[in-house]
């Protein structure tokens, strides 16, 4: 975890705040420490505690004593005692507080501790970062090793010492590995002494760091070191589904996190009777389903109704078993208190007075009707004579007729009555075995047409008409 005004650098060490390290969550690496007790004075002018936490790649942290070098804060680089050689690693802690932690994880104080030798030069850094970027092509290079020797192993990690002459590989494996010949192979190599170390799954994951299902940085990544046993009864206390793919972490066990809740379920569930009694009543045998442990419910249901649940409180179940004991069976699981009265939920109420959303589809959908309704069957003869009448009953075409002017040219005149003949005539009735006369007509109507067009006159100037009459040659 880091600060939200600066980013970790390469290795841990701090890139961004030009506090050395010493800020208020303990540097902006993994697995940080608040010092609580930093701005405590200690009683009497005692000393000063002679041990700090060393911080090396990802969550490795040792302990070291501080010898001769003084001022040491949080977040020095430091080169300590190594076999062979030196490492170089960053202070995570300092004060009492390492005194503390000793005493939480069981280390003596008084044991073998190796010292610190100084503060790390740029020398130290520059070899120290060459180092580094060794690590991933000698990670590469090891896998293929190891399947090229058919091992049954995953390398997950390589560290390398500070001084570049010896490495870790971490690697996982569910069964014993015979990696004499692998390390051979190694030291060959890469002229480095080389350390094999099993981890476990939750280690493996802690090194490699992700992001849980819950959208955050794994837990054992950021801050949780001690690493419990979690057991699938901890998902029954808390009433989950035991589903292997939503219980189980990144690293493949169940998520530690089932742990962090599991003492509230417990104290909450003491006071619920046991769910493999069966309920009797006059109606039939109930049976347990589920439960609700925060809204104290448990919910069951009848022998010939398995779909049917019904919240019970836990106060009505242990009356029922009471009752089931004296030999007496109610008439219902649920008594007449024990129903509630539902309220309603306010819900969209039109107070503008607005018409439904779908006002418009229904509009739409009545056209359509009305179009399918009026049209018949394609092919089928219709009359023509849509034309309105008048309140006297007369066509508005005859009317219009009457008060278009005189001086028109006789074609149109022609044209003009041969439209209003063409409905009247197709009212009267057809011989069978002959053409429909509106067909008829209105063939004749095209051909008009047609002959309009070629005979009308020329209204653009002196530009030839297309369709004038041209002379026919004498025979």
């Amino acid at each position: 975890m880091a600060c939200t005004s600066c980013s970790s650098g390469r290795g841990g060490l701090p890139a961004g705040c030009n506090n050395n390290g010493a800020c208020g969550v303990g540097g902006c690496t993994k697995l940080p420490v608040f010092d609580w007790l930093a701005n405590m004075e200690l009683p009497g002018g005692a000393p000063a505690f002679n041990v700090v936490e060393v911080r090396f790649k990802n969550a490795r942290k040792e302990f070291y004593k501080i010898g001769e070098v003084t001022g040491l804060a949080v977040g020095d680089a430091v080169a300590v005692e190594a076999s062979p050689g030196h490492d170089l690693g960053m202070v995570s802690m300092t004060g009492e507080l390492v005194r503390l932690q000793m005493k939480k994880l069981g280390v003596a104080v008084d044991s073998q501790l190796k010292t610190i030798f100084r503060k790390a030069r740029p020398s130290d850094i520059e070899k120290w970062q060459q180092a580094v970027d060794r690590e991933n092509p000698t990670m590469m290079r090891a896998r293929a090793m190891a399947n090229e020797l058919k091992l049954n192993m995953k390398i997950s990690d390589v560290e390398y010492q500070g001084d570049g002459t010896k490495a870790i590989f971490y690697y996982t494996s569910d069964e014993r590995v015979d990696f004499r010949e692998l390390i051979r192979h190694l030291a060959e190599e890469f002229k480095i002494r080389v350390e094999m170390r099993q981890i476990g799954a939750r280690q493996e994951s802690a090194r490699l760091g992700g992001i849980g299902s819950c959208g955050r940085e794994l837990c054992c990544s950021t801050w949780l070191r001690d690493f419990r046993s979690v057991n699938t009864s901890a998902a029954r206390y808390q009433q989950l589904s035991l589903n292997p793919q939503k219980l189980a972490g990144q690293c493949g066990k169940l998520k530690c996190c089932l742990n962090y809740e599991l003492d509230s379920y417990l104290d909450a569930i003491k006071e619920f009777p046991e769910s493999n009694v069966k309920l009797e009543t006059q109606r039939g045998l109930a049976y347990h389903q589920k439960t609700d442990i925060f809204k104290r419910l448990m919910f069951y249901t009848y022998a010939d109704d398995p779909g049917n649940f019904i919240a019970v409180p836990v106060r009505r179940v242990k009356d029922i078993m009471a009752l089931n004991k004296a030999g007496e069976k109610p008439e219902a699981l649920l008594d007449a208190d024990d129903f509630e009265e539902v309220e309603k939920e306010p819900d969209y109420e039109n107070v503008v007075g607005q018409d439904s959303l779908t006002r418009f589809d229904n509009s739409r959908n009545r056209k359509k009707k009305k179009k399918k309704k009026s049209g018949g069957a394609p092919g089928e003869n219709r009359p023509q004579n849509n034309a309105p009448k008048t309140a006297g009953g007369q066509n508005q075409g005859g009317a219009q007729q009457q008060r278009q002017p005189q001086n028109r040219p006789p074609q149109q005149q022609q044209q003009q009555q041969q439209r209003q003949q063409a409905p009247q005539q197709a009212k009267t009735p057809r011989n069978e075995g002959s053409a429909p006369p509106q067909n008829q007509q209105g063939n004749n109507i095209n051909r008009n047409r047609d002959r309009n067009r070629r005979n009308r006159p020329n209204r653009g100037g002196d530009r030839p008409n297309q369709g004038e009459n041209k002379p026919t040659p004498e025979a």
